[in-house]
C-alpha cells in the first residue's frame, strides 16, 4: 500500500550541495549552498536561487564558482547554507581560504576539492534560475584517479529533502549507456 505525501514534500534525488562562490563589488568573498541545480547542457550549469547577496554578487561580476561539497567538507557547506552573506563575511568566519580563479572574477575556495569555473549566462530575478557558461574546472590531485575525478575519492554528498540530512553518493551499480543494451535485443 503507498502513502501520499504533499507535493512540497516530494523527495527528489539527488540533489546536489553545491557551494557558489562569488565576489561583491569590493572584491570581498562570499559563499552559499544551493541545493537546485543540475548540468543543463556540455559545459552548462544551471542552479535555481532566490534573491541573496550571491545572486547581486553575480549581477555584478557576471562571474562564479561551484564547488561541490564533501564528507570532509559538510560542516561548512552547512555553514554557507544556514548564515547570510548580508549580515557576516561567511568566508572569514569559517576560516577558508582563497584565491581569485584564473578564468572568472570568482574566487575558489580551497577547502573544497572540485571547483568549476562560471561565467553567468543568464539570471532571472523573477524566476531566480541562474545559466552558468563552464568555462574551467579545477580538481585536486588527491581526488584524480587516470586524471579523471573519482567519486569515491571525493566523496560528494547529495542533499536529502526527505530527512533533512546529507548522504554521500554510493558505489558504481553499473556502466552508463552499455547495460542496457542487453535488453535492446
Amino acid at each position: 500500500m503507498s502513502v501520499e505525501f504533499e507535493g512540497k514534500k516530494a523527495c527528489i534525488a539527488p540533489e546536489g550541495v553545491f557551494i557558489i562562490g562569488t565576489y561583491d563589488e569590493k572584491g570581498v568573498p562570499n559563499a552559499m549552498n544551493a541545493a537546485w541545480g543540475a548540468q543543463s547542457d556540455y559545459g552548462e550549469i544551471t542552479l535555481f536561487l532566490a534573491k541573496h547577496k550571491t545572486t547581486d554578487n553575480i549581477k555584478h561580476t557576471k562571474a562564479f564558482t561551484v564547488a561541490f561539497a564533501t564528507k570532509d567538507t559538510v560542516d561548512i557547506a552547512d555553514y554557507f547554507g544556514v548564515e547570510t552573506g548580508n549580515k557576516v563575511n561567511k568566508i572569514e568566519k569559517a576560516g577558508c581560504h582563497v584565491h581569485k580563479s584564473h578564468h572568472v572574477n570568482a574566487p575558489i575556495i580551497e577547502e573544497f576539492p572540485v571547483t568549476l569555473e562560471c561565467e553567468c549566462t543568464s539570471y532571472d530575478d523573477n524566476t531566480g534560475i541562474l545559466v552558468g557558461k563552464i568555462v574551467a574546472q579545477q580538481a585536486d590531485e588527491s581526488v584524480l584517479t587516470d586524471g579523471k575525478i573519482d567519486y569515491d575519492k571525493l566523496q560528494p554528498i547529495i542533499f536529502d529533502i526527505a530527512t533533512m540530512t546529507y548522504r554521500l553518493i554510493g558505489p558504481v551499480v553499473g556502466q552508463a549507456f552499455h547495460d542496457g543494451l542487453k535488453l535492446k535485443g
